[in-house]
């Protein structure tokens, strides 16, 4: 993308009257929507059923939806266990793994609910663990005590010290509920155009005119970012500083090779010092089951592998001070998941704590995945979803694990955000 020092031509002149609604600029939408990954086809979803009639196009740059963080992941419904007690996340994840559910059973998607087991396998996890029930209690989610016999009854072949039993956890194919999600909002009148990526952002005070790679203008009266890992860089080119940056983070999965060693979802315990769940064990609606992932530096916002290298988007993960600061708190965490991302060995060693049958042949390669996460100027990555307004904009700054579980809230969230703008609007042109 250019700089936000770049802007499509104003379309001041162009405008007539209609009706009540105020002043019209020759608008091509109400909302227009910049990406087509689940939390942006959500919006438009939610768009669609909040305000029958609203004019909604989406603009994804890939060839179609969901190729990134909603297409990369191991496909977990999450609890919402994890998460602070009355924080987005929490409240969201909760909310939203229900209506997922739901929502996956009426559309004939493949999902199932395992429920997952989060295993102590230290004496020094127990009282992280401990603190993770008491999370799960004032979350309102059930969670039930295991010592090391139980653990065995769900899981034979899994060792530890003490778990937990989250019932509520489940696992879907996201990329089928965004392609549903998108299938919906066209059949209520909604655009979604692909291979269209934005390129320059007009924000004028009539509304916002975006340019995509091929030329064309599109004219709205809002605009929603859900650009995922390009999210901060459309912030920039509509003139807002978001305070934060994108600093990808790889996960690097592998597939397990002998599947019937695991039955549903075994988790660590994880470091409440860092956003990362840590290695973990997902059998999927396939049936396979995912090892990973772990959490490394990216080379690209797109980098899935190492080979994966923009010196210009390197460039500005390493121009933000915020990177520095991250890389001197969690060195050593992020030496080890170095470690594991070069070697098979040492990546079978971590997965033998859980489960110690696993072999380093029992290791294939699978596809990986590249988290979007918001880091701020101080070095603080973000820990809740962030939704920041500005003139005639919606900006989802940082919507990371558990945003695909969550995404139908967070999709009505954004709605409503952007449904007030437009009401607005109309108040300062009548």
């Amino acid at each position: 993308m250019e700089d936000g020092s770049a802007h499509a031509e104003g379309h001041d002149g162009d405008r007539d009257q209609q009706g009540g609604h105020g002043r019209r600029y020759g608008y091509d939408c109400d909302v227009l929507v910049i990406g087509g990954g689940i939390v942006g086809l959500s919006t438009a979803y939610a768009l669609t059923r909040a305000a029958p009639g609203t004019r909604v196009t989406v603009l994804e740059k890939e060839p179609g939806p969901a190729r990134h963080q909603t297409g990369h992941n191991s496909g977990v419904i999450h609890s919402g266990v994890y998460y602070r007690p009355g924080s987005l996340k929490a409240r969201y994840a909760i909310e939203g793994a229900a209506e997922l559910v739901k929502f996956c059973a009426e559309y004939g998607i493949a999902h199932e609910v395992t429920g997952k087991l989060i295993v102590a396998t230290g004496r020094d996890e127990l009282p992280r663990l401990h603190a993770l029930v008491q999370r799960g209690r004032e979350n309102g989610i059930p969670v039930r005590e295991l010592g090391p016999a139980q653990i065995m009854e769900y899981e034979p072949e899994v060792r530890g010290l003490a778990a937990i039993h989250v019932g509520t956890t489940g696992v879907c194919d996201f990329g089928a509920v965004a392609a549903r999600l998108a299938d919906s909002a066209q059949a209520s009148g909604a655009s979604v155009r692909y291979g269209a990526e934005v390129t320059v952002v007009d924000r004028r005070a009539w509304g916002v005119a975006v340019r995509t790679a091929s030329g064309e203008v599109v004219r709205a009266r809002a605009l929603v970012n859900c650009a995922g890992l390009q999210c901060d860089r459309v912030a920039r080119l509509t003139g807002d500083d978001p305070g934060m940056r994108i600093v990808p983070f790889r996960g690097e999965y592998y597939e397990l090779a002998r599947p019937g060693l695991v039955r549903g979802l075994v988790y660590p315990v994880p470091d409440p010092a860092f956003p990362f769940l840590g290695v973990h064990l997902t059998r999927g609606v396939d049936g396979g089951v995912h090892v990973g992932p772990n959490a490394v530096p990216a080379l690209a916002r797109e980098g899935y592998s190492w080979s994966a290298v923009r010196p210009r988007e390197l460039a500005g993960t390493l121009g933000w001070p915020g990177s520095w600061r991250i890389a001197r708190r969690h060195w050593r965490y992020g030496a080890g998941e170095l470690r594991r991302s070069l070697s098979k060995r040492a990546f079978a060693t971590a997965v033998r704590r859980l489960l110690p049958a696993v072999t380093d042949a029992d290791l294939r390669p699978a596809t990986a995945g590249v988290r979007a996460q918001a880091v701020l100027r101080d070095g603080t990555l973000a820990d809740d979803f962030l939704i920041q307004e500005s003139p005639r904009t919606v900006h989802v700054l940082n919507a990371p694990s558990p945003a695909a579980t969550a995404s139908l809230p967070i999709g009505r969230e954004v709605a409503r955000r952007a449904l007030r703008l437009l009401r607005d609007a109309d108040g300062d042109t009548r």
